[in-house]
Order: C-alpha cells, then sequence, then structure tokens
C-alpha cells in the first residue's frame, strides 16, 4: 500500500479529486495550509491605492489517500494531468509525496491492509 499525499492549488481541488476517482481512488482526505516552496511567496495588491505586498506563504490544499501498490501509478497520473497549470505548467502548481504504508487497520471491523482500504 502506498501514501500519496498532494500539494495542489486550492482552486484546483476539485478538479484533483474528480481525476482521482476516476483512476480508481476511493477514499480521501483533504486540508487547507498555508506555506511556501521554490513559490517563494506572492505580491498582493492591498488597499484602495493599489500598493503591492509581498506575502510570504501561499494558500495551498494537501490531499492524502492511500491505495493499493497496482493503482499507485494511475492515481499520481491523474493527479499530475488535473493539477498541472496549462502548458509546461507553472511554478507553485505542487507537490506529490509518496510513502510506503506498512499496515491499515479499520477501527469499526478490525479488517487489516487491503481489506480495511
Amino acid at each position: 500500500m502506498i501514501k500519496i499525499e498532494a500539494v495542489v492549488r486550492p482552486e484546483r481541488v476539485n478538479v484533483v479529486l474528480e481525476a482521482m476517482v476516476e483512476a480508481g481512488c476511493r477514499g480521501y482526505s483533504y486540508y487547507n495550509v498555508t506555506g511556501r516552496g521554490q513559490q517563494q511567496g506572492v505580491e498582493v495588491f492591498t488597499g484602495r491605492g493599489g500598493q503591492v505586498m509581498s506575502r510570504a506563504s501561499v494558500p495551498k490544499t494537501v490531499i492524502v489517500t492511500v491505495v493499493r501498490d497496482d493503482q499507485k501509478d494511475a492515481v499520481i497520473g491523474a493527479i499530475l494531468s488535473s493539477a498541472r497549470s496549462q502548458g509546461e505548467g507553472a511554478i507553485g502548481d505542487g507537490k506529490i509525496f509518496i510513502t510506503p504504508v506498512t499496515e491499515v487497520v479499520r477501527i469499526r471491523t478490525g479488517e487489516r491492509d487491503s481489506a480495511a482500504l
């Protein structure tokens, strides 16, 4: 089993989730975060005078799912194609982190591993 954590632009979340479901992902969680990566923040307009301020961190959304090993490539491909900006993509599109999961237990029934997914 594989845990996939995708950090994406908040405006792309619904498109990414739809693509993940189409790729066979049955469950996921997501939460909003604020952080900074290669993008190094953004400039924003504030006030009526059109002042420009630098914002050190930007809003992102983290999507988390655990899938079977044989689903890994399909789910990652779905995230890549749906989260990437048009063309070659852009700085700030996000990242995907993949880690192995050694065991899963469903609390309600005690089922383990693939049966618990």
